[in-house]
């Protein structure tokens, strides 16, 4: 299994996301989920392999949540899912599947515990430095 992240390039955490994985060695397959949405199919099986519901996925800001009343609790993960699909910026990102796993990777940082060889040091584009060790994340 190759490496995956669902990319925005107008997010910084996508954007740090996507170099923490090329400085880590690995070269992604870079899916930019806007232009090219997943299949409903695909987003369900995501979400499903991060344990997460269509509803802790949502983005709200910059998306259309606030006007189309995603908040009220009536909408059913099935609907919800059907909001993602029509309007992909909905989906929050980047989401990231590798051998070891799929996740959000809210901060950028959380890729590093999906890779064999992570970076020990990275510094994001607004200049903080990431150090990690996996021993003590």
């Amino acid at each position: 299994m190759t490496v995956t992240i669902y990319h925005n390039p107008g997010c910084g955490t996508s954007r740090n996301a996507l170099e923490l994985l090329r400085a880590s060695g690995e070269d992604p397959v870079v899916i930019e989920y806007l232009k090219s949405p997943p299949t409903r199919e695909k987003l369900v099986s995501l979400l499903a392999a991060m344990e997460m519901s269509p509803r802790a996925l949502l983005r709200e800001r910059g998306t259309p949540y606030g006007e189309l009343g995603l908040s009220d609790p009536k909408w059913t993960d099935e609907q919800l899912t059907d909001f993602m699909m029509a309007h992909p910026i909905l989906i929050n990102r980047p989401i990231v599947e590798t051998p070891a796993g799929t996740r959000l990777c809210r901060p950028s940082e959380a890729v590093l515990d999906l890779l064999d060889n992570p970076v020990a040091t990275f510094t994001k584009e607004d200049g903080e430095v990431v150090a990690y060790d996996r021993d003590r994340s």
